[in-house]
């Protein structure tokens, strides 16, 4: 088996060795290798933290397993392999369809940054008048901003809407009339993906007895996935912003704003804290510091929301 197994390399590699000899040139080839190897890199950072991970590990395994049926001349699992893996790419683009177009609009966004960074401070200004005037009616509202982590393995996907992201239509979505108030709104690429949807619940046992539902929807969403959620409490009439798994309270509409700037216009701060400290510098806030970050079990209860 040994001896057996030894032969079929030497074949292989003098096969190999025959066809770089003869098709080989040094400078072509050495661009097309490191422009595949700069766009492989390129897709696992895209799918870093993501349940993708899983399943390109699941073709790569078949991969493999194909690379050994044929070093061991295994003909009828060799055929099978090959005929299922001759629908890889298109298994490819139904599995990571979502992934494949936040990297789309990541290369539109850095083609064209001035426009994208204007798409993004009217979709902000957007949310905000509406976590504003929806604060002032005391309806309550969960609005999930989607950014790198896909969402859809996660949440239960409600109605599908694909629309432009309005103060009018996310107020018309959370009233109390609306049957779909009682979900999430999610927001995907700059659009009103989907509404009425149920996100996952927190597991965390020290929470505050008065913490209501959406506030622990939104920790358990920002918990297991890079999303920012902005809670609107009907009982409190507070406004809230969830990352990371911790919550941001009692925003006005200037520092929700500041907070969703530094976010999404910056690029990443992830700490809840340095994200209200920084947007109460950039609002001028002038009624003392900006609300913190605290332990779960030190933030205040916001009653059912």
């Amino acid at each position: 088996m040994i001896e057996f197994l030894w032969n079929r390399l030497v074949v292989v590699a003098q096969e190999l060795w025959a066809f770089l000899a003869t098709n080989y040139d040094p400078i072509r080839d050495t661009v097309d290798i490191a422009v595949v190897g700069f766009l492989l890199y390129w897709l696992l950072l895209l799918i870093k933290g993501t349940r993708a991970v899983q399943i390109l590990v699941g073709l790569v395994a078949l991969i493999a397993l194909r690379l050994a049926a044929a070093l061991l001349g295994l003909a009828t699992l060799s055929w099978i392999l090959d005929t299922f893996l001759a629908s890889a790419p298109l298994i490819i683009i139904v599995l990571f369809q979502a992934d494949l177009r936040r990297a789309l609009a990541r290369v539109g966004r850095g083609v064209f940054q001035g426009i994208a960074e204007r798409q993004d401070t009217q979709i902000i200004e957007e949310i905000v008048r509406a976590a504003q005037t929806l604060a002032q009616r005391r309806v309550g509202a969960l609005v999930v901003l989607e950014r790198e982590t896909g969402l859809e393995d996660l949440i239960q996907v409600g109605t599908a809407l694909d629309a432009a992201v309005t103060k009018d239509l996310l107020v018309s979505v959370f009233l109390p009339y609306s049957p779909l108030h009682d979900g999430a709104v999610v927001i995907q690429s700059g659009r009103v993906a989907f509404a009425g949807c149920i996100l996952p619940l927190t597991l965390r046992t020290d929470l505050p007895e008065g913490l209501g539902t959406r506030h622990r929807a939104a920790l358990g969403i920002t918990e297991e996935t890079d999303a920012v959620v902005i809670i609107v409490s009907e009982e409190t009439a507070s406004i809230s912003l969830a990352m990371g798994g911790e919550m941001i309270r009692d925003l006005d509409g200037p520092r929700l704003r500041g907070a969703l700037r530094d976010v999404f216009a910056r690029g990443g701060r992830r700490d809840a804290s340095e994200v209200a400290e920084r947007a109460a510098e950039e609002e001028g806030a002038a009624e003392g510091p900006a609300p913190a970050a605290a332990p779960a079990d030190a933030r205040p209860g916001a009653g059912s929301a």
